[in-house]
């Protein structure tokens, strides 16, 4: 058990990490500017979940990934373009979306939600839901 301990991050950690996900928004911006939310959306992808407990990052983490889930206009574009190796990561963000109650961000998470099981099968959604040391 102190194995699994050691992947994660202590809070006094959670400086950095919330600094790196500062610098990541700042990107995912500059990238939303230029028109290219996969681009966004694979950058807001990246490294998440942080491996941390500290609510803090885990919540910037999320505001990152929602604002470049909700830039997301053409769902089946979207996936032309990103790669099966974020299939996972993102259905844990969806189901943290859906977990919100805000209508429009439900909207977009099951609209993605269903292209993502479409493309990836059941076992994505298995695998997200069986993986409950990384969550988001």
């Amino acid at each position: 058990m102190a194995g699994g301990a050691q992947e994660f991050v202590e809070a006094d950690n959670a400086e950095a990490i919330i600094t790196r996900i500062e610098h990541k928004s700042r990107k995912i911006e500059s990238l939303l500017k230029q028109s290219r939310p996969v681009e966004a959306l694979k950058t807001a992808l990246e490294g998440a979940p942080p491996k941390t407990r500290d609510e803090r990052c885990k919540s910037a983490t999320w505001i990152v990934v929602h604002r470049a889930i909700m830039s997301i206009k053409d769902v089946d574009g979207m996936f032309s373009s990103l790669d099966p190796e974020y299939y996972d990561i993102l259905m844990k963000y969806l189901y943290r979306g859906l977990s919100t109650g805000d209508r429009p961000t439900c909207d977009q998470c099951l609209r993605i939600h269903e292209k993502l099981t479409e493309k990836a099968g059941l076992g994505c959604i298995l695998r997200c839901l069986a993986d409950t040391g990384n969550t988001v």
